[in-house]
């Protein structure tokens, strides 16, 4: 309730674990541009509060959303479950190395930002799937860029720049 005058904004909203979650015109854009289709399952690098990976939820089979930081996961669990969702699958992981174990993913977002796009983003996605990352350094603006898997190819789209926080790697050991 204490930033429902912003909830709608360009600005970045605290969460915990000292992490903040992108503006919703971001969220709506990105979410936009990955054209979830019924049947789709969607891999979330980067849960936050969930709320992304509740609105992916009415619009594909299923989602597995990960984040580093158990206090997120917990949290984000009972978000869902209090809200009825029961296409989310919240995991704490290492989203620095996607989710290998259950992939192929029709579509993949990340939500932190990677110096270079890393293989297994590419490895994970399904023939005719879509990944949406930023891309660049840790300081600065990165590319926002929109991969689309096509036979053994991939076609690149730039959605635009954005500044986000770097990915880390490993989970947290404490929160």
């Amino acid at each position: 309730a204490q930033f429902h005058p912003i909830a709608w904004s360009e600005r970045m909203l605290p969460v915990e674990c000292g992490e903040a979650i992108e503006g919703a015109d971001l969220q709506a854009a990105v979410i936009a541009a990955l054209a979830i289709e019924p049947g789709n399952r969607v891999l979330e690098i980067g849960t936050g509060s969930g709320y992304t990976a509740a609105v992916m939820s009415r619009l594909a089979a299923r989602v597995v959303t990960i984040d580093r930081y158990k206090t997120l996961v917990e949290q984000a669990k009972q978000r869902f479950e209090a809200l009825g969702i029961g296409n989310v699958i919240v995991r704490q992981a290492d989203g620095s190395n996607g989710l290998a174990n259950e992939a192929p993913f029709d579509r993949i977002v990340a939500w932190a930002a990677f110096d270079s796009l890393p293989r297994f983003l590419l490895d994970q996605l399904s023939s005719g799937g879509i990944v949406i990352a930023p891309i660049g350094p840790e300081e600065g603006e990165q590319v926002l860029a929109k991969l689309t898997k096509v036979g053994s190819r991939f076609e690149r789209e730039d959605i635009g720049l954005v500044r986000l926080q770097p990915i880390l790697r490993s989970v947290a050991a404490v929160i």
